[in-house]
């Protein structure tokens, strides 16, 4: 068995054992039934469990017992946050949706960039590539990009010498100061667009979304293939309408 075990642990990438340790952690606590349930040699499960506890994800009682961390509730929480504000909102974004025929998407910020949390397909038969879980880049989306023009220049510059401004398509704005050009109109407007900067083909509008404290969260987005555009001159108004309803249901005033 241990044998086996081990030829199974050589094939599996450091990531994918300490995964199936965390796993087992849900129904486990000793490093015997721990490394049966992960298929691992018992050496390699201490090794990354005592990884997961210097981060947190794991405590020990000092006698050879392990249970889940702190650091797994705090991730959780986080996540369900998401997912709660998710549901909350959508019937806002639905009726975003409904009367554009666009697709409608919700992102928040998280660190240097932005999730999607929801996601709501349009009228057309066709799909973007966009989906709940992916992370998007802030200087070349709409919703990146109203979410940056609520933030001083400084600032984002700050967080631009951290991210760079890779191009993703040839449209994309890679020169900072022609960025922070475009977030001044952003500012004045009240709403963001991506013109085939993020995703070829794709134009999209965006508006920020703010919480209680008047701190930004995130943004609202909706999202159509160029060539299947149809002249849409109060979609800007729409955006920034759901954007602002979404706020106001986060308990923004």
């Amino acid at each position: 068995m241990a044998g086996r075990m081990a030829e199974a642990g050589g094939a599996r990438s450091a990531a994918d054992k300490t995964l199936s340790v965390l796993e087992a952690l849900a129904d486990h606590s000793r490093i015997a039934d721990l490394a049966k349930a992960a298929e691992l040699p018992k050496p390699t499960v201490h090794r990354i469990l005592q990884t997961l506890v210097r981060h947190g994800f794991a405590r020990t009682d000092g006698n050879g017992s392990y249970v889940g961390g702190p650091r797994i509730l705090t991730l959780a929480g986080r996540f369900l946050q998401r997912l709660d504000i998710a549901e909350q909102v959508r019937p806002i974004l639905r009726d975003l949706q409904e009367s554009t025929g666009w697709t409608v998407h919700l992102a928040l910020l998280s660190g240097d960039e932005a999730v999607y949390v929801a996601k709501l397909e349009g009228a057309k038969p066709y799909h973007l590539a966009s989906r709940v879980g992916m992370s998007l880049k802030l200087h070349c989306t709409s919703i990146g990009k109203a979410i940056l023009a609520t933030m001083p220049d400084d600032e984002v510059h700050t967080l631009l010498a951290r991210t760079g401004l890779a191009p993703r398509t040839p449209h994309t704005i890679t020169d900072e100061p022609a960025l922070l050009a475009d977030l001044r109109t952003v500012r004045d407007r009240g709403y963001a667009e991506d013109h085939e900067e993020n995703e070829a083909g794709v134009h999209a509008v965006g508006a920020a979304v703010f919480d209680h404290t008047g701190t930004v969260l995130g943004a609202v987005s909706a999202a159509s293939l160029v060539n299947l555009t149809e002249a849409h001159p109060a979609l800007p108004t729409q955006v920034t309408t759901t954007a602002h309803q979404v706020s106001q249901a986060l308990g923004a005033p």
